[in-house]
């Protein structure tokens, strides 16, 4: 009798963690937003929202929670109960702010838990017609007759344009004058007017204004050309570079010590939804690419942004406002 209650508790203890996992999620899941709704962020996390829900049989419901260069949302998923029901859809920031700010109320290499990597956005160097280089190394070229008289503008401190711009001074050893402005469009506007002689400018943003004439594009900050600028180079095709990228990217994570087997749920289910064309073409509208892989891939990536844009932020003496 003993013996075979010894065996059923065991039987018990084995089956409880895929029991975990198949009772998963039992109840509606939230999406964190760390930003306003109808940007970029926001249309991937409600179309990847939308496939779970389809594939897991629960509500994936997007909740916006802008400020603070993203910390706040974050903060509010990172201190969140670790059992996958909140979850966080956040981008470059979390490699960036690190070294941007003196302090955070989160330590986002251990209070997050990477799951997948959504899309990656790329960037395109652009000048206005009125400045003369025709390409990148004569732009470069300008920048180091008259040090600090290009500006260039970008949606913030910290954001991918931004920190595309540092980085091309930092591998080049130029000076260029960052303006900071209050969101995307604002910035734009001065580009396309001439005020900001230099862009680092999202792809789907950039594209419209090349087409029409209103800027010229000198270069993709990508590793590869894009194809939707076939004939715009790479940095490193204009400048005899080898590893300079620089793409703002999303991806969704949850709290820390989320259990594994939640984790592997929530990254199979993603994994699978960037594999429907439907939802590459919505990300490939918006100007991204679809990335998808396993969290490793993930969190190798936030790993080596976090490095490397911390040597320029810190090379650069940038402190977020």
């Amino acid at each position: 009798m003993q013996r075979r209650q010894a065996l059923t508790a065991l039987a018990l203890v084995a089956g409880a963690a895929p029991a975990y996992a198949q009772a998963y999620p039992s109840k509606p899941v939230k999406i964190i937003v760390p930003a306003p709704p109808g940007g970029t962020a926001d249309i991937f996390a409600r179309a990847l929202g939308q496939r779970m829900q389809a594939a897991m049989g629960q509500p994936f419901v997007v909740e916006y929670k802008p400020g603070a260069a993203t910390n706040i949302g974050t903060d509010f998923v990172a201190k969140s109960a670790p059992d996958g029901y909140t979850l966080l859809f956040n981008g470059i920031t979390l490699a960036s702010n690190p070294a941007l700010f003196a302090k955070l109320p989160f330590n986002p290499a251990t209070d997050l838990a990477p799951i997948i990597e959504v899309a990656s956005m790329v960037n395109v160097i652009t000048v206005h017609p009125s400045v003369p280089a025709q390409t990148l190394r004569e732009l470069v070229q300008m920048a180091r007759n008259a040090p600090g008289t290009i500006n260039h503008g970008s949606p913030g401190i910290g954001s991918s344009g931004h920190l595309a711009g540092e980085l091309l001074a930092h591998r080049t050893g130029i000076k260029l004058t960052h303006v900071p402005y209050q969101g995307l469009a604002p910035a734009t506007n001065d580009h396309v007017a001439g005020i900001l002689g230099v862009g680092f400018v999202n792809l789907p943003v950039a594209l419209q204004f090349v087409k029409a004439g209103k800027l010229r594009a000198l270069a993709v900050t990508a590793m590869k050309r894009s194809p939707q600028l076939p004939d715009v180079p790479t940095v490193n095709e204009a400048l005899g570079l080898s590893d300079f990228e620089l793409n703002g990217w999303f991806g969704l994570l949850a709290a820390a010590r989320t259990p594994p087997e939640v984790i592997a749920r929530l990254q199979a289910e993603a994994d699978k939804a960037l594999r429907d064309p439907a939802f590459v073409e919505i990300i490939k509208t918006a100007g991204g690419e679809a990335i998808g892989g396993s969290t490793a891939d993930f969190d190798a990536r936030i790993r080596r942004d976090r490095e490397r844009l911390s040597d320029v932020i810190r090379a650069a003496g940038i402190k977020a406002q």
